[in-house]
């Protein structure tokens, strides 16, 4: 057995399978997914990428076999990258040797490093649930619910949580906020994508970027995607382009005026003839405008 034991986590090897333990300061979607047992059958390669400092173990899955990586779309940094491990200096003999262990099973078990047409791994384990931003996800195995804290829009906060069953659910995408772009979580309907921008979404998390913990909607994202029929077509296909901000985003006006719960009642009209509320959201919405009128 070929085992290294880093602060990072732990990394063993048996002949069959690559088993990967974090470590207790890791990062957080990383300490999420919790152990991970990877087949030598889902993995394409395995290098150690030497630094001044150490290296980095890094493991390579075929394509399509982690629905993590899957969800990702290589958009996962080093540090949240379950399949990465960081390698002190005292190490590097006992990562070289762990690579070449792997290298020879591959070798012997005539693995194949091409993509496969369905995951072997299992993904996150249910329930599941991440976020930031304006709110929290989580998938339960049938159902995805989305909870908006007090960043989130009124259009948002005032239909209370969305809910959406598995079988409405057409594909699932994730984008972490990348520089100044905020990213999100979207959740697109079987009846047809949504063209508001996701902070105006019921169906989407508008991620920020504040924090690493919002990179835990991934999970979410990959938990779906397991679940859902010919998960790759619907992660493959083309994102809608977003609608110009100028024509979703209300201007900010002072609170409680009645000019202000006009517009509010107007926006609510316009994000459910774009099929962005349903008919209960958009009467429950309506109603507390109206109320506050």
């Amino acid at each position: 057995m070929a085992e290294i034991i880093q602060r990072d986590g732990t990394w063993t090897f048996d002949g069959d399978t690559v088993r990967i333990v974090p470590g207790g300061k890791a990062h957080p979607v990383r300490l999420a997914l919790g152990e991970i047992a990877v087949p030598v059958r889902a993995v394409a390669g395995i290098s150690f990428e030497p630094d001044r400092k150490g290296g980095r173990l890094r493991l390579r899955l075929r394509g399509g076999a982690c629905p993590v990586l899957r969800a990702a779309d290589g958009r996962l940094k080093d540090g949240a990258d379950p399949y990465a491990l960081t390698v002190e200096k005292d190490r590097t003999g006992v990562a070289e040797y762990f690579v070449d262990e792997v290298r020879n099973a591959l070798l012997i078990e005539q693995v194949p490093d091409g993509p496969v047409d369905r995951f072997l791994l299992p993904g996150p384990s249910l329930p599941v649930s991440g976020g930031g931003g304006d709110g929290t996800a989580s998938f339960d195995g049938e159902t995805v619910r989305l909870t908006w804290n007090w960043k989130a829009e009124e259009s948002k906060t005032a239909g209370g949580p969305a809910t959406l069953p598995l079988s409405r659910i057409a594909a699932v995408r994730w984008l972490p906020s990348i520089g100044l772009e905020n990213g999100y979580l979207r959740f697109e309907p079987v009846e047809g994508p949504v063209s508001a921008p996701p902070k105006y979404d019921m169906y989407a998390l508008d991620l920020w970027g504040m924090s690493k913990k919002e990179y835990t909607a991934v999970l979410v994202a990959a938990a779906v995607l397991t679940r859902l029929p010919r998960a790759g077509a619907a992660l493959d296909a083309p994102a809608p382009a977003p609608a110009p901000a100028e024509a979703a985003e209300p201007a900010a006006l002072p609170a409680g005026d009645h000019d202000v719960l006009l517009r509010r009642l107007r926006e609510l009209g316009e994000l459910h003839r774009a099929g962005v509320l349903t008919d209960d959201e958009f009467s429950t919405a309506k109603q507390a405008v109206l109320r506050s009128m």
